[in-house]
């Protein structure tokens, strides 16, 4: 039986439950009124200027879209971990060209697998696997804190262009507060530990945390996502659950900010001290999002928070409460639009009661109150057998069916996913057998490419075409889109600097010719042109 239609029982009594929920279908425009006031007349009898009285207002009705004969939107993106070398590199030390050769080999799989993003952490522990004036060198890279690659290169810049070139997005995976994992090498004095120690302090496991209460530290993780987003050519920035840190961190103990929280009770504050970091988080997420939008409004914001709010959200929901523990707010950001992407964690299966995937992306949906992309994260490190290629493959399913305007997924990791050589295959032989376009994001713009001028001509049993585009630099892909006769719609993606294609003229041993073709432009947004069908027999 073929994987896809092995969709389980429970899990299809499950995602019809939640058919009533919303979708992320961006609200409907109210066409703008324009009020046409003629000139005033000036008697010369009487010098009093009288307006005339205006004429019947007039709407001005947006012009209607006229869209593709499908829907191929869909976020396919893979995490891709540093710290603790768990993902690339594959340890610290490695020569520049032994990290680039890793490198290629994870970005060639996702392009190979019909993905379009890749979620790259670049700052595991306040160091940095880019040229940065503001931190070190990472551990990680080189074995030794503040060493840089050698030969020298700048790792970000590489991933960033060979991304690019594969049709991926690339978005940068930052920790905000971590200044230290238990993996991370020796602290040295180009550490931030070193540098600013009022600023960090030691958990009982080993690791570093900086004080997310203390103005300098949302400054300074501000002023490196800030150098970064200008700086590079990325396509988002990316933020996961640690915030303040999980209490086993600390052996279950309180984060120890006894004197940040003493100096804001002394300057006359009011909050409690869970609702005061609360509210200190919550104040970075909006800095953050609003300092991205001044500099590049195209830079998406997404965040990845532990997949439960709080224990009993769902009514049968059990679990960690991030909200108590780790002072995330995380339905608040989702409520307000703080985001552009919203990716909570939900490694759980489909049956698992009390932590059901379905269950949890359901309510998650219900509180998307601003309509921003909900892709959930997903584990895809059970393992490579048939149950688990099975959980993996519904769950892909699950969230089309309950998402179905905005469509996406993320993978944690690209490590087990190139590991499970069965489930690699099943995906792109499954759900992923056909590449995607990232989804638009309205908000943030919502103009599209004008439509390519295309011309056809039939040469050696082939249909040549040709396009051009009005603005050719606003253009990221193409998308071609052909129909043989009694057949569908089908597509590809090309990249925007392609001007010209092939497609056989005649298929098949009912020799089906092609009957109607097309061509739209879509920007890097994810904004897709209006769609003008060739009919080829009128040609």
């Amino acid at each position: 039986m073929n994987k896809i239609t092995r969709f389980t029982a429970a899990a299809a009594i499950l995602l019809l439950s939640f058919n009533s929920c919303k979708t992320t279908k961006p609200a409907v425009e109210t066409p703008q009124e324009e009020t046409v006031v003629q000139d005033t007349i000036v008697s010369t009898e009487n010098p009093e200027v009288i307006p005339e009285v205006p004429e019947k207002v007039v709407p001005v009705a947006k012009k209607e879209k006229i869209n593709p004969p499908l829907n191929i939107g869909e976020f396919r993106a893979a995490w891709v971990a540093t710290v603790a070398n768990i993902n690339w590199p594959s340890k610290s030390g490695l020569s520049t060209y032994q990290q680039q050769q890793e490198a290629l080999k994870l970005l060639d799989f996702l392009q190979s697998h019909n993905f379009n993003a890749v979620i790259f952490q670049v700052r595991p522990q306040a160091d940095a696997l880019y040229q940065s004036n503001l931190e070190p060198w990472s551990y990680f890279l080189s074995g030794e804190q503040g060493k840089a690659p050698e030969p020298f290169y700048d790792p970000l810049d590489f991933w960033i262009k060979e991304a690019h070139k594969r049709g991926l997005e690339l978005h940068v995976w930052l920790n905000p507060y971590r200044a230290h994992h238990t993996t991370g090498g020796e602290i040295t004095n180009t550490s931030i530990i070193k540098k600013k120690p009022e600023l960090a302090v030691k958990l009982e496991n080993g690791m570093w945390w900086m004080d997310p209460a203390k103005e300098e530290t949302q400054d300074h993780a501000s002023a490196v996502v800030m150098d970064i987003v200008k700086r590079y050519d990325i396509d988002g920035v990316h933020f996961d659950d640690y915030f303040y840190p999980y209490d086993s961190y600390n052996n279950g103990k309180d984060f120890p900010d006894e004197k940040t929280y003493a100096e804001y009770k002394a300057g006359n504050g009011k909050l409690l001290k869970a609702d005061w970091r609360r509210d200190q988080v919550n104040r970075f997420v909006k800095m953050i999002y609003d300092e991205i939008k001044a500099e590049k409004p195209f830079v998406k914001f997404g965040l990845s928070p532990f997949g439960i709010w709080r224990p009993g959200y769902p009514q049968s929901v059990t679990g960690y409460d991030q909200y108590e523990k780790l002072y995330a707010d995380a339905r608040l950001w989702l409520n307000e639009g703080w985001i552009d992407y919203f990716t909570p964690q939900l490694y759980w299966q489909i049956n698992q009661y009390g932590q059901s995937f379905p269950e949890l992306l359901g309510w998650w949906e219900s509180e998307n109150t601003q309509n921003r992309h909900l892709w959930p994260g997903i584990n895809v490190g059970l393992g490579g057998d048939e149950k688990n290629i099975d959980e993996t493959i519904n769950q892909i399913m699950i969230t089309r069916g309950m998402l179905p305007e905005s469509r996406g997924t993320v993978h944690w990791s690209v490590g087990p996913l190139m590991k499970h050589e069965n489930l690699a295959k099943a995906l792109v032989e499954g759900p992923y057998r056909k590449k995607a376009l990232v989804p638009a994001s309205p908000w943030l713009d919502d103009t599209a490419p004008e439509i390519p001028e295309m011309s056809t001509g039939i040469q050696n049993d082939r249909l040549q075409m040709n396009w051009t585009s009005q603005q050719p630099e606003d253009v990221s892909k193409y998308v071609l889109w052909f129909k043989y006769e009694e057949g569908k719609w089908d597509y590809k993606i090309l990249d925007g600097s392609v001007t010209n294609f092939s497609l056989q003229y005649i298929v098949g041993d009912k020799k089906r010719a092609l009957d109607k073709v097309g061509l739209t432009a879509v920007d890097r947004l994810g904004n897709q042109s209006d769609f003008k069908e060739i009919d080829l027999k009128k040609t």
